[in-house]
């Protein structure tokens, strides 16, 4: 089975074999459920981990986004962080929704949503709500073009304000990434290089978002 059959697909092939792990998410324990056919099953993925370790912490209130959900560590770490806000959990995998789900009604986080990225993105654009916040860890290895897709469709839907902190290692990419980000106009910076991995945060760029 190859990489992208394994979780980029709605319904993955594999059975899905239930495992049951005790994580510490941003210094708070959590006992969550993972599955065979979702990313990173076995572990807090070290990407994900960088990315915890890193970025600041949210507001207090707002909508947030976890792009690229897989079984829910992002999406935790938010609802529990700004248990005020909304947090918006997307993922092309069902089983990942599902996971990220259960994760967070047991963790008695009641501030999350989960969705199709399709369905998100309908209702963000028919109700015109912006998101201010992205926290992802984006699946590179859909490969480039797929992945340049993916933020085009999502970054535009920040609020004026809005950031979005991504992690991609570095042999995945992430510099030539952070170049394109700002020769399509983003505001792009690094904010940290560790085990491999860089952490961007991505803006509009002032006079833009001034404009909007």
């Amino acid at each position: 089975m190859g990489v992208s059959e394994h979780y980029f697909t709605a319904s993955p092939a594999v059975e899905a074999e239930e495992r049951t792990h005790r994580f510490a998410i941003r210094g708070v324990e959590h006992t969550v459920v993972t599955a065979s056919g979702v990313f990173s099953a076995d572990r807090l993925d070290k990407g994900t981990q960088v990315l915890l370790d890193h970025v600041p912490d949210p507001p207090e209130t707002g909508t947030f986004l976890d792009l690229g959900c897989g079984w829910g560590p992002i999406t935790l770490a938010l609802a529990e962080a700004a248990p005020g806000a909304t947090v918006l959990a997307v993922d092309v995998n069902e089983r990942s929704l599902a996971l990220t789900a259960r994760n967070a009604e047991a963790a008695g986080l009641d501030n999350v949503r989960t969705s199709s990225a399709k369905a998100l993105l309908a209702e963000l654009r028919e109700a015109s709500r912006p998101v201010d916040l992205i926290w992802s860890n984006p699946p590179v290895r859909i490969g480039k073009e797929a992945l340049h897709k993916l933020l085009l469709t999502w970054l535009p839907r920040l609020s004026p304000d809005g950031e979005a902190w991504l992690v991609i290692l570095k042999n995945l990419g992430a510099d030539s990434l952070a170049r394109w980000l700002r020769d399509q106009g983003w505001d792009v910076s690094r904010q940290a290089s560790s085990k491999g991995f860089r952490v961007l945060r991505v803006r509009r760029r002032q006079d833009e978002s001034t404009a909007a």
